[in-house]
């Protein structure tokens, strides 16, 4: 059933590319007029007192335990202990947009919605999945991918999750992406996840990648199809050669077609390297939408919000919101892309000068990571004989996807860890 709530941002929409990919879930989600709504109002007009929000409140402040303040002896108790909005610090989503712009240029005066807070970007791409997914509305995404993707969209949503091989032949094989596209089109609209720099192989797409994906998307929505575009932007930034497109491919779609909708997910939990604060964004763009437009998938977005976590952490988003106003803080950032950087050169410099039948890198050129496919052997059993007779942890993806996190590995430790993988893929296959 559509509450009169949800039918009110329904029409709004109407019309729009979103209002056309949202599922069944999505029709229904609003942001109820309740407890949060009125004590937001409360906040701006309750000047004698203020009896909305369930908090310990002495002269206007929430109270803390010592024990907790003396943590963090730098920030107020509202800082540290106060509920956070539904969509998050207003401030901090400001300044995320207009970090995103500052990042990618082509956005500079292209209308985008206010980036809204979720508590790490795993939920994010779960908010988008009860928007926009349903039995009848699937999601494209490669293969291999990581392993939340298929959890969210087929265990939690019950759609269908349809993959293209990543690569042939060395390359991004944007044959294959392109054809399950087309064939999803069918339907009258889809559904396509592309997450750069990729997880597990640590792909970006070059210039000349993006622009052909790009004219390819728009020539589907031309046609009329309605097509959303999922940008996973984890690791944005992390890129290591020349050829490497710098912007966002969200950037390229934001104002591409009013049938083509891009929703950009990021944060700072990589960008930042604050991992466990799990702090990430979402952001819509679509060519004509208007600002009430976008207030009402926000809406929507804070609904799924409000009926799972209700809000994000707090202390996070304040430590986040000082650190960004800290002018070092991209010196700081600079070094230790610097020791990622490193790392990269040194694992690609040894797996191109090593061969082996049983394995090969697959395209890696930024991110976190990089994996094997493996030939003759078994990604699994190649994980626990590392494990059990090296010491040495990776993770099997599939059966035929080994991923190695270079990231976590000390510039002293990856000649070791390489050589122990060739090594025993070689010995299991030869077994």
């Amino acid at each position: 059933m559509i509450s009169a709530l949800a039918q009110e941002l329904n029409d709004v929409l109407a019309g729009t590319a979103a209002g056309d990919l949202l599922s069944d879930m999505g029709k229904r989600l609003y942001f109820p007029k309740g407890i949060i709504a009125q004590s937001g109002e409360a906040k701006k007009l309750g000047k004698t007192a203020n009896a909305t929000i369930g908090m310990t409140v002495i002269n206007g402040s929430p109270v803390t335990l010592q024990s907790i303040q003396d943590q963090v002896p730098s920030f107020s108790s509202r800082e540290l202990v106060a509920y956070a909005p539904t969509a998050g610090n207003p401030d901090l989503r400001a300044l995320w947009k207009n970090a995103i712009i500052k990042k990618n240029p082509r956005l500079e005066n292209i209308p985008i919605s206010m980036p809204v807070l979720v508590p790490g970007l795993t939920a994010g791409i779960s908010y988008l999945a009860d928007l926009f997914l349903d039995e009848s509305k699937g999601l494209v995404a490669s293969d291999p991918s990581w392993d939340n993707y298929v959890l969210i969209a087929s265990a939690r949503r019950n759609a269908s999750f349809v993959q293209f091989p990543m690569f042939k032949d060395g390359k991004f094989n944007i044959d294959a992406l392109e054809e399950k596209m087309s064939e999803e089109a069918k339907s009258g609209s889809v559904r396509v996840l592309l997450n750069f720099p990729q997880n597990p192989s640590g792909y970006s797409p070059t210039t000349d990648e993006v622009k052909r994906l790009v004219e390819f998307i728009k020539g589907l929505a031309d046609k009329g199809v309605k097509v959303m575009v999922w940008c996973d932007d984890a690791y944005f930034g992390l890129a290591y050669e020349k050829e490497i497109e710098r912007q966002s491919l969200f950037a390229y779609l934001a104002d591409l077609s009013p049938n083509v909708l891009a929703a950009k997910i990021d944060g700072p939990t990589k960008e930042d390297f604050a991992w466990g604060f799990r702090c990430g964004f979402i952001t819509f763009a679509s060519k004509g939408m208007t600002e009430e437009q976008y207030d009402a998938l926000v809406k929507k977005l804070m609904g799924t919000i409000r009926s799972s976590v209700s809000c994000s952490s707090t202390p996070p988003q304040n430590i986040l919101l000082k650190a960004f106003q800290d002018p070092k803080i991209e010196e700081q950032k600079a070094a230790y892309f610097k020791v990622l950087e490193k790392r990269y050169q040194i694992v690609k410099n040894f797996v191109n000068t090593h061969k082996s039948d049983a394995l090969y890198a697959l395209p890696f050129n930024s991110g976190y990571f990089m994996s094997f496919h493996l030939n003759s052997v078994d990604a699994e059993a190649l994980r626990k004989k590392l494990l059990e007779e090296k010491g040495i942890g990776t993770i099997a993806i599939d059966s035929q996807t080994l991923r190695i996190a270079f990231s976590s590995l000390d510039d002293d430790k990856i000649e070791m860890v390489y050589s122990a993988i060739y090594e025993s893929a070689d010995e299991l296959a030869r077994a």
